[in-house]
């Protein structure tokens, strides 16, 4: 029986449009190997959007995207519209709506890129970072007074159920990996939430007797991941701490454009979401230039999600074998190919056919 996913796509802006175009050729050929279909619905929903209806998103959005399997996002933003409002307009209502709580961020160097880090290599930089993902910086708050004595509070909101679930999933995850859990904290300066961040966490670690646990002040942590990143297996951190620190290991491991992400709801009563770590990039939209590399490797993840693990590891060789390579890679990995170039080159190591049956996906 061969298995049909439903995809919804939300290309967004900038390079967000061409790395997701790129990235479905690569997961249609890893499909057709692996004999199962991607059925894609796409959607406009982006800044543009934004600018000629006053919404990122139509008012039933979450329902519509509520009817398939996964949604693969590209990137959002663009100049004319505040970060904050392509944020809490989209992505934030996607993620909470959605109870994506986990925010799964896996960190490789991979054979034939260099890091920025002297003397690293691919042994140097494996590490996953689990952020969660639906909590921390909240709405509550707001700007106040006039002038010179104007102010702004906004409050941060963690909840026991909260810390404890995605401590649970980082510590089972490091179980499947090198054994090891690394807590971002800062319990010496913010005195309410990140001691009790730090109990949580603890108590949940002593379930784990298996898995080495560490807790470290996120600006130590920053450093380390500098000078010793081999440490590092599994980091788990709050919502701010864990979107600061994976965009610190990606540019370690060489490039944001090797970098994906996955929002998961690990119940599975809810479609998840996949996406690159890097932005929109309007400085380079159109040319051709961008890394497609995270994007695809963005959809190995929902691949792996869909259960289809064989699809996902050949996505996965078919990217270390082009990276390795050299030759069909982008500018920022230190080649002259287009998008298109790159991503046609991983296409077509992925695309030897095989036999064999689909497993039947989520419905």
């Amino acid at each position: 029986m061969t298995s049909t996913y439903r995809i919804a796509c939300i290309p967004g802006d900038g390079i967000g449009v061409e790395v997701t175009a790129a990235a479905r050729g690569v997961l249609n050929r890893a499909a057709d190997r692996h004999q199962f279909a991607l059925a894609w619905a796409e959607y406009d929903w982006s800044c543009e959007r934004y600018l000629a209806t006053g919404q990122m998103m139509p008012e039933d959005g979450i329902d519509e995207l509520r009817q398939h399997d996964a949604v693969f996002l590209g990137a959002v933003g663009f100049p004319g519209v505040p970060d904050h409002v392509s944020l809490w307009g989209l992505l934030i209502p996607i993620r909470r709506s959605f109870d994506q709580y986990v925010n799964l961020r896996p960190v490789r160097l991979w054979p034939g890129v260099a890091s920025p880090l002297a003397g690293r290599g691919p042994d140097d930089i494996d590490m996953v970072i689990v952020r969660e993902n639906s909590e921390g910086d909240s709405l509550i708050g707001g700007r106040h007074g006039t002038g010179a004595a104007e102010f702004a509070v906004q409050q941060s909101v963690f909840t026991r159920r909260g810390v404890e679930r995605i401590a649970r999933y980082a510590f089972e995850l490091a179980e499947r990996r090198r054994g090891s859990v690394c807590s971002a904290t800062k319990s010496n300066g913010i005195v309410h939430t990140m001691p009790f961040w730090d109990e949580i966490v603890a108590g949940v670690a002593a379930e784990f007797p298996g898995v080495a646990y560490e807790q470290v002040h996120v600006d130590a942590l920053a450093a380390r991941f500098v000078l010793a990143p081999q440490e590092l297996d599994v980091v788990v951190g709050s919502n701010l701490f864990g979107d600061i620190l994976s965009d610190l290991a990606a540019a370690a491991a060489g490039s944001l454009g090797t970098a994906p992400s996955g929002n998961i709801d690990p119940s599975r009563r809810h479609p998840s979401m996949f996406e690159s770590v890097h932005g929109s990039a309007p400085d380079i939209a159109g040319l051709g230039v961008a890394n497609p590399v995270a994007q695809i490797l963005a959809g190995a993840m929902m691949l792996e999600h869909l259960g289809e693990q064989a699809a996902a590891d050949t996505v996965r060789s078919g990217v270390a074998d082009i990276v390795a390579e050299g030759i069909a890679v982008t500018r920022d990995l230190g080649g002259i190919a287009t998008t298109s170039e790159c991503a046609d080159a991983i296409a077509r190591a992925v695309s030897c056919p095989v036999t064999g049956e689909a497993t039947v996906g989520p419905r």
